[in-house]
């Protein structure tokens, strides 16, 4: 086993995650056989608790697993499923070690951060590094690993000082470290500035460990006299100091053909959490390989719920996932206006139960019909608690993780996007469902549920009859979308929106199924 260990400097959010997914990447279409770990230096358990604005998205993995987003590029990058251990935070290291402790496993001896704590870090890596990650079950051959934060941190201290001595247990040819570092350029001399760096690899070095490669993020090109420099204060060879292009260097995203594209899709994003577009990150990454497959270009347009303002020109709306109660009016707003104005719609999770709220009040004339999450004393509770809900508990006590849906008919336009299979299984998020003593009145009236899970007791999908796309899914299929094979329900929004699904969806099922090829999508051949 190798490891590659992927370290930052001078700021936070450098780009690390990117960068180990690319260089990931380069390395599997070599033919190797590649696994991520992303080490988040924070005390939480896991990112379940955050807000959005803390960290970006919560992303979801097969087991449930509540992740920082980077494991979301890792996953598409890499087009691999990734586990909960994959995420390394200090909450889950110490939490293990304390458990050992607890259960006597250290003998009486005083347990510090030297060994105690950094033994248990390389145990970590070691073990889930051996875990396959493709469907051949093979275990990885090379091993990608991000730690988060930024070299000096206080908290990721015992983080460097297990590599320090993990460098040595995993020998020195079978470990590289690479450290992304910004070589800022002052508008006040227009000269790019290398002694961050340089003072950033001198804190790694004094750490005990040194770069077998420096990558320089910068605003402008890199001037080969800026590298020399590099190259001489940070003990490196020229070309060992790179500039790395992001969003070319990996074969998956296509964006040179993606720039020139001409047609356009315009598709409104209705939330609460607009102001930071990583709140959102695998909703537009979804919408944008669904866009590239049918040869357009995004126009995504971020709309505050709080302060609805639809513009004109929209093709699509989608209401992605979310919790609480601010914006929800906004996006009642929103749901309203596609379903009347036959506009193309998605609703996810949150969104979904809000397509189910809208059109109770205003099609079944049940005014105050409401979730329980926003109104427990409503007399039409039409979106209620899970049965094993416990409002007691914040962090993992949710529906989490793949979960199979069934479809109970075969008159389905998101079966046939699916490839005409009798089941799909998506990844899950969520304490709330529809409620399933009320359904039958809104079949009647034409919305209707055609996907339930294996029991048929939790309401999966929404079909609206009569309308071009108004669609809802109580799982989160973002989470599984890759650049070659868009997300189904993604894909169908955007085929709508640019009015080819009807001719789309008269292709032979078979050769739209989930494991499509890149070129199969091209609008060009219906």
């Amino acid at each position: 086993m190798k490891y590659i260990l992927v370290t930052g400097g001078v700021i936070s959010g450098i780009g690390k995650g990117i960068i180990a997914s690319s260089i990931g990447t380069i390395l599997k279409s070599c033919g190797l056989r590649v696994t991520a770990i992303k080490i988040d230096p924070y005390i939480n358990i896991d990112a379940g608790t955050f807000s959005p604005y803390e960290h970006g998205e919560v992303f979801v993995l097969n087991d449930g697993g509540e992740v920082d987003l980077d494991l979301g590029n890792y996953e598409r990058f890499l087009d691999i499923n990734l586990y909960k251990d994959n995420n390394i935070t200090t909450g889950k290291i110490y939490q293990h070690v304390i458990n050992k402790e607890r259960h006597g496993d250290y003998l009486g001896k005083t347990v510090q951060v030297v060994p105690h704590i950094t033994d248990a870090v390389q145990e970590w890596v070691m073990n889930q590094a051996k875990v396959p990650v493709d469907d051949d079950r093979k275990e990885p051959q090379i091993c990608v690993i991000e730690l988060g934060g930024t070299i000096g941190d206080i908290e990721g201290m015992p983080f460097v000082e297990a590599f320090r001595q993990f460098q040595f247990k995993a020998k020195r040819e079978n470990f590289c470290n690479i450290h992304v570092s910004l070589v800022p350029q002052p508008n006040a001399t227009g000269e790019q500035k290398t002694k961050p760096t340089q003072n950033s690899v001198r804190a790694l070095r004094g750490l005990g460990l040194s770069p077998d490669l420096i990558v320089c993020r910068s605003a402008k090109p890199i001037e080969m006299a800026v590298k020399e420099k590099i190259s001489m204060f940070c003990h490196v060879e020229p070309e060992q100091v790179t500039i790395v292009k992001i969003g070319v260097i990996t074969r998956y995203l296509v964006f040179v053909r993606y720039e020139r594209l001409l047609k356009v899709c315009s598709i409104a994003l209705v939330g609460k959490y607009t102001k930071l577009s990583d709140c959102y990150a695998s909703v537009f990454k979804a919408l944008e390989h669904s866009a590239l497959a049918i040869n357009h270009k995004l126009d995504l347009m971020y709309i505050d719920s709080t302060e609805l303002e639809l513009a004109s020109g929209i093709f699509g709306i989608l209401v992605p996932g979310g919790f609480g109660i601010r914006g929800t009016e906004g996006k009642l707003q929103a749901i309203s206006w596609a379903r009347t104005k036959k506009k193309p719609f998605l609703g996810v999770c949150l969104g979904m139960q809000l397509a189910v709220v809208e059109f109770a009040r205003n099609c079944l004339n049940w005014k105050d019909a409401n979730s329980t999450e926003f109104d427990p004393d409503t007399k039409n509770p039409v979106v209620i608690d899970m049965p094993e809900h416990n409002p007691g508990d914040m962090g993992g006590t949710m529906r989490l993780g793949k979960r199979r849906t069934v479809f109970k008919t075969q008159n389905s336009i998101l079966r046939k996007l699916y490839g005409d299979e009798t089941f799909v299984e998506e990844r899950h998020r969520h304490r709330y469902e529809v409620n399933p003593e009320l359904t039958h009145s809104f079949e009647e009236k034409g919305l209707k549920f055609v996907g339930h899970d294996t029991e048929g007791n939790r309401m999966e999908i929404i079909e609206l009859e009569n309308h071009p796309y108004f669609v809802g899914v109580q799982f989160h299929p973002e989470f599984s979308s890759r650049p070659m094979k868009p997300s189904p329900p993604y894909l169908g929004l955007l085929l709508a929106a640019t009015g080819t699904l009807n001719a789309y969806l008269q292709r032979d099922p078979g050769s739209i199924s989930q494991n499509q090829g890149f070129r199969s999508l091209s609008t060009r051949q219906f």
